[in-house]
């Protein structure tokens, strides 16, 4: 995570205050935490009422699949894929191609928003980390501009979420094809606010019965997305709908400029191959 703030002051609370909200989505939705509240409420198998945290999160999961038409689904499986722990902790090269599946669908997932209850049916699993990250940012940057009166940028690995005023000239962001760190010679691009979200595939791979794969998954298929994109960024006016229209991209494949041109989301697409686009009124 990075935290900017533009006053530096107040740069000490603002990093305490992302900390904290990333530590609470943490322990709502992760899945390398047992004791994270939805593992308990997925164990159960039955309705559960959930914390404030985890219904922000589900909400934002559930309407980010409706919107994208179901690509970004958040009852995907990457564990089945062998991302089952922290990706530093995995194997060179899982042993054999795993049989994958389309993941079940978001539809079955039973939510009342309105009383906070929650049931993940027998066979399902909720992976909300394609949304939590971005909600994570939102949320901070969010939490600092209000709290401290400054305006605040966070970025939580790729996805950059700002707030309040913006410095003279406004926020000036990297972008780059590794998804997370922007290298020397890569673009930067000046942003007023809103949200910028980076997917890509360079970045979390494994190799599984000798085949490469990474962490955005198909749910039609439940396999690694198409190799098209390498990487894709977007802005929006939220971090939360930038991620999902960056990963929905990676997901979509050829058709990704088309359908961002169409949802004018600002974007740049980076193809396997080194060949960049921009549409939508990204800058060139």
């Amino acid at each position: 995570m990075d935290v900017a703030v533009t006053d530096a002051a107040a740069l000490p609370d603002a990093e305490r205050t992302a900390r904290s909200v990333l530590a609470a989505v943490d322990r709502a939705c992760s899945r390398f935490r047992p004791d994270s509240e939805l593992a308990r409420v997925e164990r159960s198998g039955a309705r559960q009422p959930v914390g404030a945290v985890l219904a922000a999160l589900v909400d934002a999961a559930l309407r980010i699949a409706e919107v994208t038409g179901g690509l970004v689904d958040p009852t995907v499986s990457v564990a089945a894929l062998g991302y089952d722990r922290d990706i530093a902790a995995l194997p060179a090269d899982l042993p054999h191609r795993p049989v994958v599946r389309p993941a079940p669908g978001w539809g079955r997932v039973e939510w009342w928003p309105a009383r906070r209850m929650l049931r993940v049916p027998p066979g399902v699993r909720l992976d909300l980390g394609a949304t939590a990250k971005a909600w994570a940012a939102d949320r901070a940057a969010d939490t600092i501009a209000a709290r401290y009166a400054v305006g605040a940028l966070v970025s939580v690995a790729g996805d950059v979420a700002m707030a309040g005023p913006a410095p003279d000239g406004g926020w000036r962001v990297g972008v780059g094809d590794d998804h997370e760190r922007p290298a020397p010679g890569d673009p930067v691009v000046t942003v007023g606010g809103g949200g910028l979200a980076t997917s890509g595939t360079a970045r979390r791979t494994w190799r599984r019965g000798g085949a490469v794969v990474h962490h955005i998954v198909d749910p039609r298929t439940g396999w690694s997305a198409g190799p098209v994109w390498r990487t894709v960024s977007v802005a929006a006016g939220r971090c939360v709908d930038a991620n999902a229209a960056s990963t929905a991209a990676v997901v979509r494949g050829a058709d990704a400029p088309d359908w961002l041109t169409g949802a004018r989301l600002p974007a740049r697409l980076v193809a396997v191959d080194g060949t960049v686009r921009t549409v939508a009124g990204w800058p060139s």
